[in-house]
């Protein structure tokens, strides 16, 4: 702190003004603006981006997708033709899994039907290699 003596009160000693000296401060706070300046890098107005260069990749198409209903009464049906037999329904399976892009496989059970019919086509599909497998129409169970 610095010390300003100022006029005093008539009595012919100066009464001290005590006052916060700002000069070195300033200072300070311009060398740091200074330095903040300097180390600002240059700001660009354009943006480098290495995009890729060729032909785009080809669409990808729909997905062909295998619709099985399961009827009340057990009946199994391929994209709604009825499937006799299990091992004709697993046949079919063998040909879906072996297929290069394997179709999508839509279980849709009716509401009334046991557990143990939907399970054992469930269990085909996991076991003959079916890997995009999905139920469709939970909602009615809840």
């Amino acid at each position: 702190m610095a010390m300003n003596v100022g006029v005093g009160d008539g009595s012919g000693d100066p009464e001290p003004f005590m006052d916060i000296n700002t000069t070195p401060l300033i200072d300070v706070m311009l060398v740091l603006l200074v330095m903040l300046i300097i180390t600002i890098p240059i700001q660009l107005h354009s943006v480098d981006l290495n995009l890729p260069a060729g032909k785009p990749p080809p669409a990808q198409r729909e997905p062909e997708i295998v619709r099985i209903d399961i009827d009340f009464d057990g009946t199994v049906l391929w994209n709604g033709e009825v499937v006799e037999t299990r091992q004709l329904l697993e046949s079919r399976m063998i040909e879906a899994a072996r297929q290069p892009e394997q179709p999508e496989i839509h279980i849709r059970p009716n509401r009334l039907v046991t557990y143990d019919r939907v399970a054992a086509v469930l269990a085909s599909a996991q076991r003959l290699g079916l890997k995009k497998i999905c139920i469709i129409g939970n909602e009615q169970f809840l």
